[in-house]
């Protein structure tokens, strides 16, 4: 199927861009592929959102119904200790924790949304469809994308249902997957994207929908948190944000930098919940749904270069998030529409598969350029301890206005980080009560995560020793503690040896394996088209 545009994702910048080409040029022929079972499915955050960017894509957003209803009334930043929570005053706050304006949001909900506009612009949309392979010309440009075959068995013969997948041209080709990219990582690999730039670094986002008592409910309140449960050494951080009908989103972000391999990031998230300044909100409350994502923490350091012959990197697929405000979604919006008028500009002289070069000289001169500078050192600083990275942010920030003469770099990767299990004492985490913390299996079942039991695992192994001859005697087997889905556990043969199960069924998508693996030795690749989680106003 020949298209001028391929997309390939249905988040927030993906249909940002196809909106904003359809904008500028209603003739454009658009397809965006998602691999959810619909719009929406697969979109795990927060979410805080500044408005800026979808005021900018669509001024009269409030008019069509955009589900941005809950602006924030209250901002609080405690800082925890194990029994106790000290309220940062606001004076003391940097711009960056100010949410005045923003709207408390299921940026699952602002993607159904997006999707009915870019449809009513003529938008072609193809949810349950994985962007599985990239496609070239013959002179190394990206030709488009293949989607994956359906209906093949685990023995990877045909199966009775089985669909070929179909190749999709464009003569560009926007990649949004969000954070570590499958397709995207290949990109960076073969173009050489990183070059010069720091590694990207990532955090673990965990994330539960409650609905609590009406009493206890404070539409527009947005608390975050450090300190307890995690070390001052390990960056870390929660989130609790009121929206409507008295639901409560609340999650904990870990940064994937950590060093001790007996953390368990999920289980961290359980341990925050008992604290008594937040377990009060829980009381007499029911958990409705559970998801995880990686995000990318990175900043304007870690950015690759955006574009490459015949397309380019957008949203999280690239790393804008700014990690200082923990948001995203503006920024994945602004830039793919930076990519739109970059790609309507070249197709509009008559170009096409070749490098959208005005797309990050837009960028550099954009607020989100601006934005992302001023923003540039705080995870760094914070990569330094809790103690001196919020002394440090706080002089960036408050004193310097993010302006500071210099930029710190990272030049650890992530994986890299995590150090021998030799070096550290387990971890013992309480077990879950079934009403306040819970364990992963029974997480797993409200995200709605479903693949089809036959197909071949998409958790795979550059070589299959590895996990338990260098992961389980180096490591003490981090897989089974980092993934928050139960995917990974060592179980015993019938002659006593170690093993490595992978439950891929359970796979909610998150990407942490593929990130912090300590001998990158897991890559996550495309399962077939539909599966995962299925989350309800996440």
């Amino acid at each position: 199927m020949e298209y001028d545009v391929v997309i390939v994702g249905g988040g927030p910048a993906g249909l940002a861009a196809a909106i904003k080409i359809k904008q500028l040029n209603a003739d454009t022929s658009v397809v965006v592929l998602e691999k959810g079972g619909e719009l929406g499915a697969h979109i795990l955050s927060g979410a805080v959102m500044d408005p800026k960017a979808i005021t900018e894509l669509i001024p009269n957003w409030k008019e069509l119904g955009a589900p941005l209803n809950t602006e924030v009334t209250e901002d609080r930043v405690l800082f925890l200790t194990e029994t106790k929570a000290y309220k940062t005053p606001n004076f003391a706050l940097p711009k960056c924790f100010e949410n005045h304006g923003n709207y408390v949001i299921s940026l699952g909900n602002v993607v159904r949304w997006l999707g009915q506009q870019a449809e009513a612009l003529g938008v072609e949309i193809f949810p349950g469809f994985t962007g599985a392979e990239i496609l070239y010309n013959d002179d190394g440009s990206v030709k488009g994308v293949a989607t994956g075959n359906m209906g093949v068995k685990r023995d990877g013969e045909p199966g009775p249902d089985f669909q070929l997948g179909m190749e999709l041209h464009g003569k560009y080709t926007l990649f949004a997957e969000g954070a570590r990219g499958h397709l995207g990582k290949q990109l960076m690999a073969k173009y050489d994207l990183n070059k010069g730039k720091d590694p990207q670094s990532y955090g673990i986002g965990i994330k539960e929908l409650w609905e609590i008592d009406p009493a206890k409910h404070q539409p527009g309140l947005v608390i975050h948190t450090t300190g307890w449960p995690l070390d001052s050494k390990t960056y870390g951080g929660s989130f609790l944000y009121h929206m409507e009908n008295n639901q409560v989103m609340v999650g904990y972000v870990v940064g994937l930098d950590y060093e001790n391999p007996y953390l368990s990031p999920y289980e961290e998230f359980q341990r925050y919940k008992t604290h008594p300044e937040i377990r009060t909100f829980f009381e007499g409350a029911k958990r409705i749904s559970y998801g995880a994502r990686a995000i990318t923490a990175g900043g304007l350091q870690s950015l690759p270069k955006l574009v490459f012959p015949g397309g380019a990197l957008i949203g999280c697929d690239a790393g804008f998030l700014n990690m200082s405000r923990i948001k995203g979604s503006h920024a994945a919006i602004k830039s793919g529409m930076l990519a739109a008028e970059a790609v309507v500009a070249a197709l509009g002289a008559g170009r096409s598969a070749d490098e959208l070069g005005a797309y990050p000289e837009a960028f550099e001169k954009s607020w989100l350029h601006e934005e992302l500078h001023v923003a540039r050192n705080v995870k760094p600083w914070l990569k330094k301890g809790l103690y001196l990275g919020s002394l440090m942010t706080g002089i960036d920030q408050l004193i310097f206005r993010g302006k500071a003469p210099w930029t710190l770099h990272h030049s650890t990767p992530d994986h890299a980080c995590l150090r021998p299990a030799s070096d550290f004492t387990p971890i013992t985490y309480p077990k879950p009560d079934g009403k306040l913390t819970f364990d992963r299996l029974s997480s797993v079942f409200i995200s709605n995560t479903n693949h089809a039991e036959d197909q071949p695992i998409h958790l795979t192994l550059k070589d299959a020793s590895v996990p338990v001859k260098v992961n389980l005697a180096k490591y003490a087997g981090p897989e089974a503690r980092y993934c928050p889905a139960g995917v990974y556990e060592f179980v015993k043969t019938d002659e006593g040896q170690d093993r490595l199960q992978i439950n891929a069924q359970n796979c909610v998508h998150c990407k942490t394996c593929d990130i912090k693996d300590p001998t990158q030795n897991i890559v996550w690749v495309t399962p077939e088209g539909g599966g995962g989680p299925n989350y309800p106003n996440m």
